[in-house]
C-alpha cells in the first residue's frame, strides 16, 4: 500500500509535477538568472538566521500567510 502524499494547502500533484519540470528543464544559466531576479524583487527581503532558528520562522511564516 502506497502513502497518500499530503501537499500543502493550494499545492496537489499536478502543481508539484509542473514544479518539478520548470526546474529539471532549466540550464545552468536560466537557473542563476532566476536566482539573481529573485534577490532583485523590491517585495522580498533575504536574511540569513541560524539553522536552529529555521523551524521557529517557518512556523511563524505559517501563521502569517495561513
Amino acid at each position: 500500500m502506497t502513502k497518500q502524499s499530503e501537499f500543502p494547502r493550494g499545492w496537489d500533484e499536478e502543481r508539484v509535477l509542473r514544479v518539478l519540470a520548470h526546474y529539471e528543464s532549466q540550464t545552468e544559466n536560466e537557473a542563476v538568472a532566476e536566482d539573481e531576479a529573485a534577490y532583485e524583487d523590491p517585495g522580498h527581503t533575504f536574511m540569513e538566521i541560524p539553522n536552529e532558528l529555521v523551524p521557529v520562522v517557518r512556523e511563524l511564516l505559517a501563521k502569517k500567510t495561513g
